[in-house]
């Protein structure tokens, strides 16, 4: 929410003091404080929402018995938080799925196997590893029943999927990427790349 604080005090002040240089003054000094106090507030409502916190979020970590790591982003300080906290209750493949698309890059398809006892998670969202993979496994062995398995697969470049992008091998080689960069690239259909 922007407001304009001086326009909004000068708006209640009788018309005969806006030639007055001693109260434009006074309420230009109040409306600059009335502003950083404003914004300061603002940013302390911030940090009650666990999406918006920054500096709050070493309390959110200390309610949810997480220990504080100031090295991590945000972001993936947060998808901890937010796990903890939908973590409660009995432990579905919903549960679950809610518990991992928490995370950064956290979109997955599941499947159970029941003869081994194990739930098997692919990440779809993004290809090779995520970033905070040990979070997502710490805080699914906080909520998965320990007499379950959990087994992580990771999607990649697959050379269908390369040969379906119609490159040749001159245009592949100008793309200029390493191989670790190559088997997480998505290649847009040939049409798309022609364009």
């Amino acid at each position: 929410m922007s407001r304009n604080i001086l326009a909004d005090m000068l708006d209640y002040l009788p018309n005969y003091y806006s030639e007055s240089a001693l109260v434009d003054n006074l309420t230009s000094r109040e409306a600059e404080e009335l502003q950083i106090l404003h914004t300061r507030m603002q940013d302390v409502l911030r940090q009650f929402f666990v999406g918006t916190a920054t500096w709050g979020l070493s309390k959110w970590e200390e309610l949810c018995g997480i220990p504080t790591d100031k090295d991590k982003p945000f972001e993936q300080r947060r998808s901890v938080i937010l796990t903890k906290l939908r973590g409660a209750g009995t432990i579905t493949l919903a549960t679950i799925k809610e518990v991992v698309d928490s995370f950064e890059n956290g979109v997955i398809q599941l499947e159970e196997n029941f003869s081994k006892y194990e739930v098997i998670i692919t990440f779809i969202g993004t290809r090779g590893l995520p970033p905070n993979l040990g979070d997502v496994e710490h805080a699914l062995r906080e909520v998965v029943p320990a007499h379950l398995q959990i087994s992580f697969r990771f999607t990649y470049l697959v050379w269908e999927e390369l040969d379906l992008a119609g490159l040749s091998w001159a245009e592949l080689e100008g793309l200029n990427m390493t191989w670790e960069q190559l088997e997480v690239w998505k290649p847009i259909e040939r049409e798309e790349y022609d364009a």
